[in-house]
């Protein structure tokens, strides 16, 4: 698939949990678990179900071995349920440099429009300044940060911004071809779908 649509990309952070906003309570019922057991399988339907729609298709072509890889990192899933069905997922990557990056970060399509959104970033980055305490190898997080483009969702900027995220860096530019076979959709072959 070719982009040939320029594609602004912002990068965000937060550099004390201080700077962390709260949301609304949502409008359903939600449980936000970490994923505690690192599953290729389940990291990569939440990957396809929440970025299908928004081009997420850097991580289509990845083998089992890559998203297995990736998860040894020490990546933390988090995910937000509603009566047992996933809504939508925060992943987080501790880094070196007491740093941990928010590396995806959506909603099913079913859950947008519910509040949801708000609530689970509040949770994630919320999980993202106490990582320490779950992992003692760690000194306490210095910065929390992500990056969102506009292809994104539209309320997405939105909401880091109103969680107390502060645009660092923005970047314009056609993005690279995506590989073959890495059709966007949470299955091959699926693109958006009408939410008409």
């Amino acid at each position: 698939m070719r982009l040939t649509m320029d594609v602004t990309t912002w990068y965000l952070e937060q550099t004390s949990p201080a700077d962390l906003r709260p949301a609304k309570p949502p409008a359903i019922e939600l449980d936000v678990v970490r994923a505690e057991v690192p599953s290729p399988e389940f990291s990569r339907f939440l990957y396809t179900a929440v970025g299908g729609d928004w081009q997420w298709t850097d991580r289509l072509p990845w083998t089992w071995r890559q998203w297995a890889d990736f998860l040894d990192r020490g990546v933390e899933t988090w995910v937000a349920y509603h009566r047992g069905t996933p809504a939508g997922y925060a992943e987080l990557l501790p880094q070196d440099d007491a740093a941990v990056e928010i590396t995806s970060f959506g909603l099913l399509p079913w859950a947008i429009g519910r509040g949801v959104g708000g609530h689970l970033l509040e949770a994630g980055t919320a999980r993202a300044w106490d990582l320490a305490g779950r992992r003692p190898d760690r000194e306490p997080t210095r910065r929390v940060w992500l990056h969102t483009c506009s292809l994104d969702g539209p309320a997405a900027l939105a909401n880091y911004r109103a969680r107390g995220f502060r645009v660092y860096d923005a970047r314009t530019g056609v993005p690279g071809d995506a590989d073959e076979g890495s059709t966007p959709g949470p299955w091959p072959g699926a693109g958006p779908r009408d939410r008409g």
